[in-house]
């Protein structure tokens, strides 16, 4: 049973998160001899700081792509990746309804991952370690790459002079419809498609090599044809 952690990077995002979590379940998070220790820092500092502690107690890390072996040369390790995005500006909550991905070397290792995330209120599920780096990428496309298809969206409205929040409750209609294709595309309606190309190419022409590949994933994905 997990009764004490060491959150190293208790002022960041998921560090933040994680430690009011934590002291919410009863769960001491001190500095000394702790059960585990817990690295919520920068992919580029886990290694340096992992070879920074004393071998012993369990340590793990919450990157989504970074292997196991940054972990070294500790032995009682696993890693924990909270499948969410993060805010300073919110708490514990954000943990809630989140699936985090377990990476264990042992039996022993995922189990402790797994309690670790039903501690901190999040669904687990095993990930092997070789395959953190694609797992990352799908995790990339949907969070961060939602970002920038949200700002490349608002440009083209704000150049109709349509306020870029109006594409907010779209957006969100979209995830409550469990992501059901609507549109120009699931009807096989390609001329409104090429109108589309058009009005880009002509206002915004760096964004139509961005429309085409997103109008040919959408086609292939939903088995329409050109």
């Amino acid at each position: 049973m997990i009764e004490s952690v060491r959150v190293i990077g208790a002022r960041g995002r998921v560090g933040g998160a994680v430690s009011a979590r934590l002291v919410e379940r009863g769960v001491a998070v001190r500095e000394k001899d702790p059960h585990l220790t817990l690295l919520c820092v920068p992919d580029r500092a886990i290694v340096e700081v992992a070879a920074s502690l004393q071998p012993g107690s369990w340590v793990a890390h919450v990157s989504g792509g970074t292997p196991l072996a940054a972990l070294d040369p500790h032995v009682r390790r696993f890693s924990l990746h909270p499948l969410q995005t993060f805010s300073h500006d919110r708490g514990a909550e954000q943990l809630d309804g989140a699936w985090a991905a377990v990476t264990g070397e042992t039996d022993e290792a995922r189990a402790v991952a797994v309690e670790l995330a039903e501690l901190l209120g999040l669904t687990p599920f095993v990930l092997a370690d070789a395959e953190r780096a694609l797992y990352h990428a799908g995790a990339v496309m949907a969070s961060n790459y939602l970002v920038t298809l949200r700002r490349v969206a608002a440009e083209l409205l704000e150049r109709a002079d349509v306020p870029a929040e109006a594409l907010d409750p779209l957006m969100l209609r979209v995830i409550e419809n469990g992501f059901q294709l609507t549109g120009p595309i699931e009807r096989g309606d390609w001329e409104t498609v090429e109108r589309h190309r058009a009005a880009i190419a002509a206002v915004a022409p760096d964004l139509l090599e961005a429309y085409d590949t997103l109008a040919t994933l959408t086609a292939r994905a939903s088995g329409v044809s050109a």
